[in-house]
């Protein structure tokens, strides 16, 4: 497999290449060698099946993630689908439907949630659009949880997100609102969380 560095990053290191004629992307979570090695071992091939599970259920419920075509824990590496589509951050930043885009985000942010996946970096730069389709990426922080605290803190980010990115458009995080509680029956609940950390940033 022909492959070329696209990121690396402080956990892995993310390379486009060909597997079986196909395009991919391939994530292979980095050793780290201030830990012992039989943990680190361990830690990275428990990280890389958790983040390839998600993915698949997340797209099980309907959430575009990019296909798995191959994941090999011994080597901590995942080989997936390679959608190449516009960052979510750029679209938001010059279409003029970005207010749709925004609220479609809300609908598959609930969708998840709904379904008790937490992403846990949910930012525009992990969401991908191509043909009309947000694609969700990047699961290596995220978790299955019923926890209503932990939801809010994933859609709190999502909104100091474009607050930071977009803030000449401070409308957007009320459509992705307004998606996300017409998918989710507890998302008004959630919103609240979010107001509540908020407040609590302000006041410690």
């Amino acid at each position: 497999m022909r492959t070329q560095v696209v990121k690396r990053g402080a956990e892995a290191t993310i390379t486009e290449g060909e597997w079986h004629g196909r395009s991919v992307m391939v994530k292979e979570r980095i050793p780290k060698r201030y830990r012992i090695q039989s943990l680190d071992n361990m830690l990275r091939r428990t990280r890389t099946k958790r983040e390839a599970v998600l993915m698949a259920e997340a797209r099980g419920c309907g959430i575009p993630t990019p296909i798995i075509y191959d994941v090999d824990v011994v080597s901590s590496t995942i080989v997936m689908e390679n959608i190449k589509g516009e960052l979510a951050k750029d679209v938001l930043q010059t279409s003029r439907d970005r207010n749709a885009v925004a609220r479609e985000l809300g609908v598959l942010v609930g969708r998840l949630h709904a379904n008790n996946i937490v992403h846990g970096d949910l930012t525009t730069s992990n969401m991908l659009i191509k043909a009309g389709h947000i694609y969700f990426i990047d699961f290596g922080l995220g978790e299955r949880s019923q926890e209503p605290e932990k939801k809010g803190v994933d859609l709190h980010l999502l909104k100091e997100a474009l607050d930071s990115a977009h803030s000449e458009f401070p409308e957007l995080f009320e459509h992705v609102s307004e998606g996300y509680i017409s998918e989710y029956d507890n998302g008004r609940e959630i919103l609240a969380i979010v107001e509540d950390i908020e407040k609590r940033g302000r006041y410690s």
